[in-house]
């Protein structure tokens, strides 16, 4: 699916990375453009970058390990799934080497994530590595498991670092012997003065798991890698900096927006923004799986098709086993990669990361590979009565026509779907907008469960009544003991601390504690 590129001696002019002829921009001008992605991603922006595009498990795992294997000094590695397979087998054992050679080796995973698999971390430990888990559950905060840490990223002696969609796991790899095709995922390879944010992003969620600061040493500013402007866009629970930053390009797009996502379940301003830049002239694209791994996504996806295609958005289903990028690409002039899908959950309530690059020989090369992708998908059309697959192209045997989909899948993105589903009771409920018809099935499903409830309710009050006490119970202990906590902290000598949002700077020097 096309070669890996080096993107580091672009000539782009400086300004606003949506603008059509910013050489043309007065300068108030420019900088105000700049200003808003600022303010929007909340993002600082860096140049002097170089970034290297890198297509699915292929090109990013090889490049992970040669990074890994010639670290000198220290190792940043952050991934929502650490898997029990062969491919999470290579990686642990990459990283305890560099430990054990006394490489200081810094690792956060997801529990959610990662649960189903527990003895490699004790092995990293034993090397010497640090290993922190993200977010596992908590008696006192009961619903907290809802935020999780979905990022995916990598930085070595501050010389190199990653950033992605992938996730540590064999699915990317695929398995030929079951029909099961790599996943297809994106990621790019960035080096310069980028890399601070990134570290600065890593050491964000390392103290989120309660491990001790990141301090970074400072000889110098890294040295410009090239002349890419990237804005690492670190999202964490309630800042919904990427939201801001997608409702942004979809309203200053005025070419083409072109998007992949692997969990599409958008809000309705953002269903609205796409609507409106296509009714403008835009040429808005969207590119989902054919079939997810988490099997309820697909219907919820689906449901926003008909307003989308009445707008003029063209929607497209991946003939693969599985299309996992999260990227965006707009007028050939900006991108966005990283681990933050189109959804609820990745937007307001996970731990994400993403870099913007505003550079247009790169956006060349995401538009070029996003063309080429669509020779994978198959188009949906909508029909006077229904919203349809067009019929797929003719394949030779043992290519796409015979390749099975994904089936199963971490449940992390099952929130997403919840808050389509609420959308769709709360529409029929507050009539504030018009319900689709497919959302029909949703309503119908939710009403017999409702009436059941009712039923049980009404025969068994008993039945309800325990289950609520319970969670009564549990939600009152937790409040009550994080008041306990708060009271002796502000009655005793020891100070409330708040944990800075952006972490001490980091630097390409070895990190301490």
């Amino acid at each position: 699916m096309g070669a890996t590129m080096d993107v580091s001696d672009s000539t782009a002019a400086p300004g606003s990375a949506l603008a059509p002829a910013t050489s043309a921009l007065p300068a108030a001008e420019a900088e105000r453009f700049d200003r808003a992605f600022s303010r929007a991603t909340g993002a600082a922006l860096t140049e002097g970058n170089a970034v290297r595009l890198l297509l699915d498990a292929r090109e990013n795992f090889p490049a992970w390990l040669d990074a890994i294997r010639a670290a000198r000094r220290y190792v940043l590695f952050e991934s929502y799934i650490i898997a029990d397979d062969r491919v999470g087998r290579e990686f642990v054992e990459a990283l305890a080497a560099k430990a054990r050679a006394g490489v200081r080796v810094c690792v956060v995973y997801d529990w959610l994530g990662s649960t189903k698999w527990k003895a490699p971390w004790a092995d990293l430990h034993a090397a010497g590595a640090e290993v922190h888990c993200f977010n596992p559950p908590s008696f006192a905060s009961p619903l907290a498991w809802l935020a999780r840490d979905h990022r995916k990223s990598i930085v070595v002696d501050g010389e190199i670092g990653f950033v992605s969609g992938l996730c540590v796991n064999d699915k990317w790899v695929g398995d030929p012997a079951k029909r099961l095709e790599p996943w297809r995922d994106t990621g790019v390879e960035i080096r310069g003065p980028a890399l601070i944010e990134i570290e600065n992003a890593f050491a964000q969620a390392w103290s989120a798991c309660g491990g001790t600061p990141l301090v970074f040493e400072r000889l110098a500013t890294p040295m410009a890698a090239g002349n890419v402007r990237v804005r690492v866009i670190a999202g964490v629970p309630n800042a919904a900096g990427t939201y801001r930053t997608d409702l942004l390009v979809a309203s200053l797009a005025r070419q083409h927006l072109w998007l992949s996502d692997a969990y599409f379940v958008a809000t309705a301003p953002y269903m609205q923004a796409l609507r409106a830049a296509a009714r403008d002239g835009v040429d808005v694209r969207l590119l989902v799986p054919g079939a997810s791994d988490i099997p309820a996504i697909s219907p919820l996806s689906r449901i926003g098709y008909r307003p989308l295609l009445e707008a003029g958005v063209r929607v497209f289903e991946w003939d693969g086993t599985m299309m996992h990028a999260k990227t965006a690409v707009a007028d050939r002039l900006w991108s966005r990669v990283g681990s933050t899908n189109l959804n609820f959950a990745s937007w307001v309530t996970n731990y994400e990361l993403d870099v913007a690059i505003e550079d247009p020989a790169f956006a060349e090369t995401m538009a070029t590979q996003f063309e080429r992708d669509l020779g994978h998908a198959t188009e949906i059309v909508l029909t006077r009565n229904r919203v349809r697959r067009t019929e797929p192209r003719p394949a030779p045997a043992g290519d796409v026509a015979a390749v099975r989909r994904a089936m199963v899948g971490s449940a992390g993105r099952a929130a997403a779907g919840a808050v389509s589903v609420g959308s769709a009771l709360g529409a029929a409920l507050t009539n504030r907008r018009t319900l689709g018809p497919n959302e029909a099935g949703v309503l119908t499903v939710m009403a017999i469960v409702m009436v059941l409830i009712a039923i049980v309710g009404a025969s068994f009050p008993r039945m309800l009544a325990w289950p609520i006490a319970l969670l009564a119970a549990w939600f009152g202990t937790a409040w009550a003991w994080k008041a306990w906590t708060l009271w002796k902290r502000k009655s005793g000598a020891e100070p409330v601390r708040e944990r800075a949002e952006r972490p001490v700077a980091p630097s390409s020097g070895e990190p301490r504690t």
